[in-house]
């Protein structure tokens, strides 16, 4: 093998590996389907930011899109904080968003707080909608 072709060998194995790179930290995928859902995202801060944080993108921009759609608004940061402080965001949005389609003012600050005690937020919920004889 010749001086020339180990460089371009070596050259179209630099551009795979930063190929794959980009796309692990840059889920192009996941922006579109945030742009289109109409959740407002940057791709470097929000995106490659929370790879950085070792916050799944997928999780936090799923329940964004799901508190969009519901007509809530969260910020990304209080997601991403209860994730790292070891608490299950999918619970807590889905607490949030069952308490305001039943008129119960619920917080995420409050939910979150649930749940980092231990507690299932949900069925605080559930039990507060059963005490409205609701079904």
């Amino acid at each position: 093998m010749n001086e020339q072709s180990g460089l371009s060998l070596f050259i179209f194995f630099a551009i795979v590996v930063f190929f794959i790179m980009f796309i692990y930290f840059v889920p192009i995928s996941l922006f579109v389907t945030a742009y289109f859902s109409g959740v407002k995202l940057n791709i470097g801060k929000d995106l490659i930011g929370m790879r950085l944080r070792k916050v799944p993108p997928e999780l936090i921009v799923r329940n964004l899109i799901t508190l969009h759609k519901a007509g809530l608004t969260i910020e990304q940061e209080k997601l991403e904080a209860h994730y790292l402080q070891g608490g299950n965001v999918n619970k807590v949005v889905n607490a949030v968003i069952a308490a305001n389609k039943l008129n119960f003012i619920l917080t995420f600050e409050q939910a979150a707080a649930f749940d980092l005690a231990g507690r299932d937020v949900l069925e605080i919920v559930k039990r507060y909608s059963n005490n409205l004889d609701i079904k």
